[in-house]
């Protein structure tokens, strides 16, 4: 539509001008896949059995051809939670996991050692503490 015709068509109310246009999406989001719609749409496509009923429901769906190629390979790699949605960023690193459970294990044998120390002084204390009696107490003979 040409400008002088939208200033037409808006003077005469077909067009109006301060509505937004319902088609336009403001932001677009990736869509998502849950696992269970994935292992429904598999289960769906492979019941079609007459020709152009696969593009039907993918035309339906709004899907591609190559999700369904996708998913059918994570489901024959035996890899239900790989078709649950995968945790996106970076991946933790192992040597930072294994860091993590030594500090772990160090403070746990620190505190441990603590107190193995604290029961050792006290027997010592206790030894000389015994000793002291015995060189106090009289000798009694008999």
């Amino acid at each position: 539509m040409t400008e002088a015709r939208l200033v037409e068509a808006r003077r005469n109310g077909v067009v109006a001008a301060d509505k937004p246009n319902p088609e336009v999406v403001p932001k677009a989001q990736r869509r998502r896949f849950g696992a269970g719609y994935k292992l429904r749409m598999l289960r769906e496509v492979e019941a079609c059995s007459q020709p152009g009923e696969v593009g039907a429901l993918l035309r339906r769906e709004g899907l591609y051809s190559s999700l369904l190629s996708d998913w059918r390979k994570q489901r024959d790699a035996g890899m239900l939670e790989g078709l649950a949605p995968k945790k996106r960023g970076r991946k933790p690193n192992p040597e930072a996991r294994e860091n993590a459970r030594l500090t772990k294990e160090n403070a746990r044998l620190r505190r441990e050692l603590e107190q193995a120390h604290l029961i050792i002084a006290v027997q010592k204390k206790l030894g000389d503490l015994l000793q002291r009696v015995e060189d106090q107490e009289p000798e009694t003979s008999s």
